[in-house]
């Protein structure tokens, strides 16, 4: 077979080569990001094999090089492959200590959670089993998590107040576990792609591979036929290694274009449309597009689908390209903004303060960081603080239960302010409120963040 040609004219073939970039972008970021975690590492997580946790030593410092890290939660992560079997996980007791668990598949959904919000945090094991299972359950386990894909990601977070945490948190690490229980090897890693394929077309190899690997939802497969034209439905011998240049021009720019209409829709909304000058941004719904696959702690309910399936593809494509295992919005979200209450760009050479009138309304806990622009890390500080928020000692609120918090290079000189204090990095910087299990209030909008005031510049705030 040659696809692209006597079927479709080239303009056709590019189109669908970037509509087959929106909807499967999402599965190739997802498993090269699993690749790379097994041979490099993630971030600060040393690698690790399928079905073995990967421990931070702790929350994110200045040294650490992935941008936008937490300074209050420490991560784990493991790469689960089912291919020989289900595998066992058992989560300790926190103890009430807010954690989850988020378990993402090869398609970039977020299918399953365990954690404070979903299941509480006392001790239990959990079955993960790959598709189509009918083994039978053990008595003794607490529930069963069925993956839509033999590769699965889990993501873990684990709360924590500072260096003097860490014990706990080290104790905690120790007892998250993955056991094997299949009858058969899993894979020790990704299904190749074939050599040879020039790289302009890798992503189409990727694609390919990928797709006949980890098969998507039954409902998504019509969609997906229609790549045929592109030999992404192809078996075998990969129809790009030899590809003709007419079909080559057509993927390439497909590609390019299909890039473009990500890239588009991933841009932040404008000042205006936001609504007022310095207004934080949050997408408690951009994690909407899981239709099909919705296990233990996930809502189904109508306000969390996207009841466009093909409209679902492209944001899908936009939360791989923005924060591939980010969750759920009812789980956590995250504000930002970039500019104070007047429209200027945050700096710090200037001091602010944030003026809450009420605490945001979590269940779990919220937190302000700040971070440097344009890398998004944190900077050394000599109070050696890098968040604050709701479990913050010592914070000092008005007589009206109101909260003021000082952002500034130097700590403000009355006491007060001293322990509201959030030290800023020179030039300019980002700051990040993550609210923990929001309220209803955060996700329909009642609760609105206030803008950051511009303090001591005389002009007033």
């Amino acid at each position: 077979m040659n696809p692209g040609r006597g079927a479709l004219e080239p303009d056709a073939v590019t189109a669908l080569a970037a509509d087959a970039y929106v909807y499967g972008s999402p599965l190739v970021r997802q498993l090269s990001a699993v690749q790379a975690c097994l041979q490099e590492g993630c971030g600060t997580l040393a690698p690790a094999p399928f079905n073995d946790f990967a421990h931070a030593d702790g929350p994110a410092t200045p040294g650490t090089h992935t941008p936008y890290a937490p300074a209050d939660l420490v991560d784990a992560l493991a790469q689960l492959d089912l291919s020989g079997g289900p595998v066992r996980l058992h989560v300790p007791d926190t103890g009430g200590a807010y954690y989850v668990l988020q378990f993402v598949d090869a398609w970039g959904n977020a299918f399953a959670y365990l954690g404070t919000r979903a299941t509480g945090t006392g001790e239990g094991d959990w079955m993960v089993v790959p598709p189509g299972w009918a083994g039978t359950v053990p008595d003794v386990v607490s529930g069963v998590i069925d993956a839509p894909t033999s590769v699965v990601s889990v993501l873990g977070r684990l709360a924590c107040d500072g260096p003097e945490d860490m014990p706990r948190v080290r104790a905690l690490q120790q007892e998250l576990t993955l056991t094997h229980l299949g009858d058969r090897a899993h894979r020790t890693g990704l299904p190749a792609t074939e050599a040879g394929v020039p790289g302009e077309l890798r992503f189409f190899e990727e694609l390919r591979v990928w797709m006949a690997d980890f098969p998507p939802a039954a409902a998504d497969r019509a969609y997906q036929d229609r790549f045929q034209p592109l030999g992404l439905l192809e078996e075998g011998i990969s129809p790009y290694v030899s590809a003709g240049p007419g079909l080559v021009r057509a993927l390439r720019r497909g590609l390019a274009l299909g890039r473009l209409r990500v890239e588009e829709a991933a841009r932040p909304h404008t000042v205006a449309a936001e609504g007022s000058p310095g207004a934080w941004r949050m997408i408690p719904h951009l994690r909407d597009y899981n239709l099909d696959h919705l296990g233990v702690g996930t809502l189904g309910s109508p306000e969390w689908k996207i009841p466009d399936r093909e409209a679902s593809y492209l944001v899908r494509a936009v939360a791989a390209r923005r924060g591939r295992w980010l969750p759920h919005g009812y789980e956590a979200v995250y504000a930002h903004t970039a500019r104070d209450s007047r429209g200027r760009p945050l700096d710090g050479a200037h001091r602010y303060a944030l003026h809450l009138a009420q605490p945001p309304p979590v269940g779990a806990f919220w937190s302000l960081t700040v971070y440097d622009t344009p890398g998004g890390h944190l900077v050394t500080n000599a109070a050696d603080r890098y968040a604050i928020g709701d479990r913050t000692s010592g914070l000092v609120h008005g007589d009206d239960g109101s909260l003021t918090l000082h952002l500034s290079a130097d700590p403000p000189a009355d006491a007060a302010g001293a322990a509201n204090w959030l030290p800023l990095p020179a030039g300019g910087f980002r700051p990040v409120l993550r609210l923990h299990l929001p309220g209803q209030a955060v996700l329909d909008g009642g609760y609105v963040v206030p803008a950051l005031q511009r303090l001591g510049d005389g002009l007033g705030p």
